[in-house]
């Protein structure tokens, strides 16, 4: 079971990341971040700029939530009292990113709703796009709440 959040001096690292909140948080951020990235991937661009904004933002999350991972499970957020503040400003930057990501989305979705409702291929590609729209959400909604959690962590040390 996930323990609350814990103060700066004692930020877990090796397997305790998966039993901590909210570093508990960084697996299902990769998940979300990973289908968001998977569905905006598979499915025709029409507008350029709004979706490749969303694919920036999934992959950029994703690379840098992986790397986050690693970081902490080899120990190097043991070696100095920076990583909480870290930790609190990169998950509130990546839910910036993802809320703004996830409203471009869903703008592009609707408006293209109207075109893939004649055409059954394009159907398919609605669909996904719909399914990429709540992962986003989810994707945000993860990211926020483990920054919130960081920053109650790094104020209460």
């Amino acid at each position: 079971m996930a323990t609350t959040a814990q103060p700066m001096n004692s930020l877990p690292s090796g397997p305790r990341v998966f039993k901590t909140l909210p570093d508990a948080f960084i697996i299902p951020e990769l998940v979300f971040g990973g289908l968001v990235w998977i569905l905006v991937a598979s499915t025709n661009v029409y507008m350029d700029n709004p979706q490749g904004w969303v694919m920036f933002v999934s992959v950029f999350c994703f690379v840098f939530t992986f790397l986050w991972l690693l970081l902490f499970i080899i120990g190097m957020n043991q070696n100095s009292s920076m990583w909480a503040t870290l930790d609190v400003a990169y998950h509130a930057l990546a839910a910036f990113f993802y809320l703004s990501a996830s409203v471009a989305l869903a703008y592009v979705t609707s408006v293209l709703g109207q075109v893939y409702l004649g055409d059954e291929t394009l159907f398919k590609y609605y669909q996904e796009d719909i399914a990429a729209v709540v992962f986003s959400y989810i994707a945000t909604l993860l990211y926020t709440v483990h920054a919130v959690m960081s920053a109650c962590r790094w104020k209460s040390s």
